[in-house]
């Protein structure tokens, strides 16, 4: 199956993709991770990115599309994905149908009051970029991520006004996109504003699992 996960950013998008990786047998690729990953491989690709991040800029369309295109030609990705944070703009997703044909997309649903309530709370993991919460998603040991026993900490855009930003560039950049999968008749609406567990029933619900 392969899925893409829509939604602004604290929408819980991760959190779901940790768990439904393990029920579903697909990989979880996230753009995040991608660049890291060709980063710390040095690949060409890698460098390039290093430089552009390095320089304080974003990491342009066509590099983005570039490398999520050869991550999808993996091994592991044969029976499937679950795409976070690819495509963010029509001209992405509209690149995306050329080389891989997504089965359905998961919109996230969620208020910015809610999001910016939940992101000041989250913590994430130096080592792995697993999440936790300070209320909804505790770690074992205080400081200390469940996976890696890495060190957690706030990420710099999780601050009230930086949150801010992320959501009306979200709104204003990939928010379309849900009209765009809507009119493709790919999109599954999934109430993430509850708890994870409860988001996680309901997903294995509506994909009949």
């Amino acid at each position: 199956m392969k899925l893409i996960f829509l939604g602004p950013p604290g929408a819980g998008k991760g959190t779901l993709a940790s768990k439904a990786t393990d029920i579903l047998g697909i990989p979880h690729i996230s753009t995040g991770g991608i660049f890291r990953s060709a980063i710390a491989t040095q690949t060409a690709l890698g460098l390039k990115v290093k430089a552009i991040i390095d320089a304080g800029q974003l990491v342009d369309d066509n590099t983005t599309i570039e490398l999520v295109q050869e991550r999808l030609t993996q091994d592991d990705v044969q029976n499937g994905y679950i795409l976070d944070g690819f495509p963010r703009t029509t001209n992405q997703a509209e690149t995306l149908e050329q080389f891989s044909a997504v089965d359905k997309v998961i919109n996230f649903n969620i208020s910015d009051s809610a999001i910016i309530k939940r992101l000041q709370g989250r913590r994430v993991c130096w080592e792995c970029g697993s999440n936790f919460h300070d209320v909804h998603h505790r770690p074992k040991v205080e400081g200390v991520c469940d996976h890696c026993l890495g060190k957690l900490g706030a990420r710099n855009d999780d601050h009230p006004e930086a949150i801010q930003q992320r959501l009306e560039v979200y709104h204003a950049q990939t928010a379309p996109l849900v009209g765009y999968y809507r009119d493709k008749g790919y999109i599954i609406d999934l109430d993430s504003s509850v708890t994870a567990d409860e988001v996680l029933v309901e997903f294995k619900r509506l994909l009949g699992l």
